[in-house]
């Protein structure tokens, strides 16, 4: 298979199952896409943070009420728009995002050690290669 169309279908869709996978192996607290979120773009308003998770501002307002309430992030009036309110990771949703991100490697390293095909090498290489492909400009225009 050398198609870069089929390859990249290829790309897309075991990194999604990858992802499917080692959510399956730990109980994630809800909200964790948020401080994903948050961590990617930076403090964002409760309507920009629901276009990118692609869901709905009620309901993007209850997750980031329910990650306030944990203290993973504060909700602040925004600067610009007193009728707005911006939202931003905290240190405390900042250690709770690395220790999903820790369980997330544990999961992965567990699996790449009970291959008899791959490497730590094949491993960054993949890393790499979607490191690379995520900070490189889209030709069609819009960010991944």
């Amino acid at each position: 298979m050398d198609d870069p169309v089929d390859l990249g279908s290829e790309l897309v869709t075991h990194a999604a199952r990858l992802v499917r996978a080692v959510r399956r192996r730990h109980d994630l607290p809800a909200g964790i896409r948020v401080l994903s979120l948050l961590d990617e773009h930076g403090t964002l308003g409760v309507s920009a943070l629901a276009r990118a998770d692609r869901c709905s501002q009620p309901t993007m307002s209850a997750s980031v009420r329910d990650l306030a309430e944990d203290g993973w992030v504060t909700k602040d009036t925004d600067p610009t728009d007193a009728r707005a309110s911006v939202v931003t990771l905290t240190p405390a949703g900042r250690a709770e995002l690395d220790r999903v991100r820790r369980f997330n490697g544990e999961a992965v390293a567990a699996r790449l050690a009970a291959s008899t095909t791959h490497t730590v090498d094949d491993l960054a290489t993949a890393v790499a290669v979607l490191r690379d492909l995520l900070d490189g400009s889209d030709p069609e225009g819009s960010h991944l």
